[in-house]
């Protein structure tokens, strides 16, 4: 018996039933996570030391969090604050802290702080190529290096992790049929007929690039925006907000091709582009009949909606519009796509976010009419049945909903009784 015992305990499995073994936890993961706790406090602190004294205070309590960086990614505050200073008409030079600032940090190892610096691409290459085209014919044009840096650390970083290699999707062949449909010919079944499938080429391989050229601004944007797509999941709902907003303003606002899926549930359209409610367009609405109160109140609430971005057209809520028309080529083009696409269906994006990008893809859509773009049309066009027909579906089950609330009975009310004391 003593010698089972001693067996057991000289066993390896012995020290893994040890409980302190468990006491002490891996010095090197607890050295590592203190490490990053330090990093993203100390890239906070500088944060707020760089911006105005009315928002330091609020933006240095993060670094208290048990998780700095994720607090300073999930703080529209913070956000806010970093939006409107580099908005400033001066800001994005050499020079310019904050953009030194999102350079420093994107260098990071920590996942958490690059998530933040990523959360800025909407804000950065919305007014970086806003402010290229309109300065433009300045001469000489302010400086816009500091933008460019942060831009070109991001796509760094996607060519080394690419390595020299391109994206590539497989096309099946889809004149055979699939797992999931019987054949009609048992004979023609048991004759193997090689499949040819077609590889095309979703992303040219990524060469190094030191500096901004008028040549590669655009790939350069592009591949900025799509590590933003690949982390969407992760970013925060007012950095949608501003994607859509700068999408809108790069197409252009002004055109009533955007109005053209809508004229069905507005009424009809006049030369001007408005919208009105009659059938003959001479806006008295005598000769119209409405079927029902709710089609009435949908009626009004699309025009209302249409009136104000008729009067907004190309301004924001200050007044002034922050992005302009822009060329927009199709590489620039797919990663917009895709984000306004997530921001479109994805499941548990705030109505904000879905409104926004609703606007910005009819303007896409009436941009790519005037500039003759087939895939741009194929895309955004689909895009906007897709979201009818989800605002239709959403729509159908709240009136299913209020529907069978009503028709519940409710539960009878039990009689009081009193209890009176004697």
């Amino acid at each position: 018996m003593e010698i089972q015992m001693n067996h057991v305990a000289g066993s390896p499995s012995s020290s893994s039933s040890d409980p302190n073994s468990y006491q002490n936890p891996n010095p090197n993961q607890m050295q590592s996570w203190w490490e990053a706790i330090s990093k993203a406090r100390s890239r906070i602190h500088v944060l707020s030391s760089i911006l105005s004294s009315s928002s330091s205070p609020s933006i240095s309590s993060l670094a208290d969090s048990d998780r700095p960086a994720r607090s300073l990614l999930e703080s529209s505050e913070a956000y806010l604050s970093l939006s409107s200073s580099l908005s400033h008409p001066h800001s994005g030079s050499g020079d310019d802290p904050l953009c030194q600032w999102l350079y420093e940090t994107f260098q990071s190892s920590d996942p958490d702080l690059r998530l933040v610096v990523l959360s800025f691409v909407p804000l950065l290459s919305g007014l970086y190529l806003s402010r290229i085209i309109s300065l433009a014919s300045d001469s000489p044009s302010p400086s816009l290096a500091g933008f460019e840096a942060v831009l070109l650390s991001i796509y760094g970083s996607e060519v080394k992790a690419r390595a020299g290699k391109p994206i590539l999707i497989s096309i099946p062949d889809l004149s055979q049929p699939s797992l999931y449909d019987a054949p009609r010919n048992k004979q023609s079944s048991r004759v193997s007929v090689q499949s040819r499938q077609s590889v095309g080429v979703l992303s040219a391989p990524l060469e190094p690039q030191l500096a901004v050229k008028s040549t590669k601004r655009a790939c350069i944007v592009a591949v900025a925006l799509d590590c933003y797509y690949k982390q969407i999941s992760q970013m925060p709902s007012w950095s949608k907000v501003d994607l859509c907003q700068f999408a809108a303003d790069w197409a252009g606002k002004n055109c009533p091709c955007r109005y053209e899926f809508d004229t069905d549930e507005i009424g009809n359209e006049n030369g001007n582009g408005d919208f009105s409610l009659n059938g003959n367009g001479n806006g008295n609405g005598n000769d119209i009949e409405i079927r029902d109160s709710e089609e009435e109140n949908e009626v009004g609430e699309t025009v209302e909606v249409m009136g104000k971005l008729r009067i907004g057209d190309d301004c924001n809520e200050d007044g002034v519009s922050r992005g302009v028309r822009i060329p927009l080529p199709w590489e620039l083009l797919q990663p917009v796509l895709r984000i306004l696409g997530h921001c479109l269906l994805a499941p548990l994006n705030s109505q904000e976010v879905r409104d926004s990008a609703s606007v910005a893809i009819r303007c896409l859509y009436a941009r790519a009419n005037h500039d003759i773009v087939p895939q741009a049309i194929l895309a955004t066009r689909s895009l906007i049945q897709l979201d009818k027909r989800a605002r239709l579906a959403a729509k159908e089950a709240a009136i299913a909903n209020a529907a069978s609330n009503a028709n519940t009975p409710s539960k009878a009310k039990k009689p009081e009784i009193l209890l009176m004391s004697k």
